[in-house]
């Protein structure tokens, strides 16, 4: 069976990016190439809604970009979570959790 890319739910993306900025800083497309590594495909971010993610959580003080230099020479934005990104994470995650709990009762009620 061929493996399916699903859409995001409204509110996912942030923490998914937070989430991701956890391990370590990175730029654009490697978030979105961790991303998709870490979710076998299944959630492949376009540089349509990550951008303007990114762009949402550094105005909001949850992340920090800075630009550097990539290895192949060129000029990229590498971001990195701030202090205030681990709490809006913790809280993101602790949602997620209730979501995920709410989803299961309704799944499996009869």
């Amino acid at each position: 069976m061929a493996k399916r890319s699903a859409e995001l739910l409204k509110g996912t993306l942030d923490l998914l990016i937070l989430r991701t900025l956890d391990l370590h800083a990175m730029h654009g497309s490697a978030i979105a190439d961790r991303v998709a590594q870490v979710t076998n495909g299944t959630f492949q971010v376009k540089a349509g809604s990550l951008f303007p993610a990114l762009h949402r959580l550094e105005q909001g003080g949850w992340i920090k970009g800075e630009w550097q230099e990539s290895a192949e020479g060129r000029r990229v934005r590498s971001y990195t979570l701030t202090r205030d990104g681990r709490r809006q994470l913790g809280a993101e995650k602790e949602n997620w959790a209730r979501i995920v709990q709410a989803m299961n009762r309704v799944i499996e009620s009869a």
